[in-house]
């Protein structure tokens, strides 16, 4: 991986990069950075909040650069580590209380002092607020948190809950200012008070983020670059002409497969570098149980009978993702392939037979949903794609309609969608993350699936194992009952690509194990 020296090899899982497409190890170096020197990078993915008691989405790559979190994962891991906290740990054998001593001398960007009361307002307020769809989901295991001096932070859970750590390294968990952050209301305006390797500057709503190194910052990134802007496009060939004609340096998030397949070919552009990455981003179909027709599990069944995953993978995004035939990636322990040993190959004749023998004789009117600017420019062919397959055996009469995310979200946090598509990106590299976000009454798709044995059984005992690789019996099954239940419907799992000018290092190093980019990694090369 590039470095300020060297490129470094492979490391694994989410994180992992493969850069054949750049080159074999220690191929290029690169310096230091220029101070006045600012770094432009281009995505698709624009913040919905500036506070963090409020996003459980894609918000989390900004905060991931202006907040500091307690744990994190640098570049390279695949467990967390102290970020805020000098030191963290379970105190008792049983995971229920968690203890973090923090660095010394932290400071919020605004000149205040980060210590545990800080910590402790920042917890309690996502609890307060209680945003619908928001972080306190994940914090379902947590009964109080308490302070012991002015360092230390003790988090004691309600049960066992071997994953609270990886939880605390999500940017859902950023660390606020008090003084900035009401413990009972959102943070109104655009500005940020954080303690994370950057200052935002400047921010435009759906446009840009301006960032700058903050030098209060005390912390585990090392920045090789002293300012990065973030522009966000709706549009991703309009986002990759742009890095084209050098307005942008790096682009990532929702490049499109023929921008992709074109830079893999023999007539790629030679000033520009596509850095490969093994991710667990996946994308699903949601089925709303207040809908008439997608209430009926012969209606889900019979949809997922004729879904054709290859066609999907293959026609819309050039195989630049492949088919996922369960909620749980491929890479990650416990993935099985569940729809494919249930479904096999699509059939129209086997759905037609799933539907009568239900007792419906008319094909099935339902509308999908998209979002328009969230995932990419793509997400329009690819539910073209799904229209033509499903009306194709027959059985179905499908409408497609898109809006632009903020008008989608609210749409479907209100239950308005019969059928609607989401992306995931994992907010840490465990299987708990692909199950436990969307059962149960509350959930981050605000669409309540109750599954007494997921949410009382399944994922408690999971919890108490510290060795997460002893849990895949456990996540087998809760996959089993989401196949039974058909009520979310993987569709495929992506890899994550970076395109880069080729003066920019850095880009293999950038992503977390939830494909976050880490702005502080990226450099321009000073020699070849």
């Amino acid at each position: 991986m590039f470095t300020r020296g060297q490129l470094r090899c492979l490391r694994p899982f989410a994180v992992s990069l493969s850069i054949s497409l750049l080159a074999g190890c220690g191929m290029f170096s690169s310096g230091d950075s220029d101070d006045e020197d600012v770094i432009t990078v281009g995505t698709t993915s624009a913040p919905t909040t500036l506070d963090p008691a409020a996003s459980w989405d894609g918000s989390w790559e900004l905060y991931r650069n202006v907040f500091q979190t307690l744990l994190s994962f640098p570049s390279g891991a695949t467990q967390p580590q102290a970020d805020a906290a000098r030191s963290c740990r379970f105190r008792d054998a049983t995971s229920t209380v968690y203890t973090c001593t923090l660095r010394e001398d932290l400071r919020f960007s605004n000149g205040d002092v980060l210590d545990a009361a800080a910590v402790k307002h920042s917890f309690d307020r996502i609890r307060r607020i209680d945003v619908k769809g928001g972080p306190a989901g994940l914090l379902g295991s947590l009964a109080s948190v308490d302070v012991e001096g002015e360092r230390t932070v003790v988090f004691r859970l309600k049960k066992p809950d071997a994953t609270f750590p990886f939880v605390l390294a999500t940017p859902a968990m950023s660390i606020v200012a008090p003084a900035d952050y009401p413990a009972d209301r959102l943070r109104e305006g655009d500005e940020v008070t954080g303690s994370g390797p950057y200052e935002l500057d400047d921010y435009r709503v759906d446009e840009k983020a301006v960032l700058v190194r903050n030098d209060r910052y005390e912390g585990a990134a090392d920045r090789k670059n002293d300012a990065v802007t973030i522009r966000y496009f709706d549009d991703s060939a309009a986002m990759v002409d742009a890095l084209r004609e050098k307005e942008l340096d790096l682009t990532f998030r929702g490049i499109a497969a023929e921008d992709v397949v074109a830079q893999q070919g023999a007539d790629k552009e030679e000033h520009l570098r596509l850095v490969e990455g093994a991710g667990a981003e996946i994308r699903y179909l949601v089925f709303n149980p207040k809908d008439p027709w997608a209430r009926k599990p012969a209606v889900r069944k019979a949809f997922a009978q004729v879904l054709d995953r290859p066609a999907l993978a293959h026609k819309v995004y050039k195989d630049t993702v492949e088919p996922l035939y369960s909620m749980v990636p491929r890479g990650v322990n416990g993935h099985t392939t569940g729809f494919f040993d249930e479904y096999g190959e699509p059939s129209a004749a086997k759905a037609r037979r799933i539907l009568r023998a239900a007792g419906i004789t008319e094909r099935v009117p339902l509308t999908l949903w998209y979002a328009t600017d969230r995932y990419g420019s793509v997400t329009a062919a690819e539910f073209a794609e799904l229209k033509r397959q499903l009306e194709a055996s027959g059985l179905f009469e499908i409408t497609i309609k898109g809006r632009p995310w903020k008008a989608f979200e609210k749409g479907y946090e209100e239950g308005r969608y019969p059928v609607f598509g989401r992306g995931w990106f994992p907010d840490f590299p465990d299987a708990e993350n692909f199950i436990a976000p969307f059962v149960g009454e509350r959930n981050v798709l605000n669409t309540p699936y109750p599954s007494p044995t997921i949410t009382r059984d399944l994922l408690p005992r999971s919890r108490r194992e510290a060795d997460r690789g002893k849990v895949a019996d456990e996540f087998e099954a809760a996959q089993r009952v989401l196949l039974d239940d058909v009520r979310l419907l993987p569709l495929w799992q992506g890899k994550q690509y970076i395109m880069a000018s080729e003066e920019i290092a850095g880009g293999e190093r950038a992503l977390d194990p939830s494909a976050i980019m880490m702005m502080w990694e990226l450099s321009r090369k000073t020699s070849w």
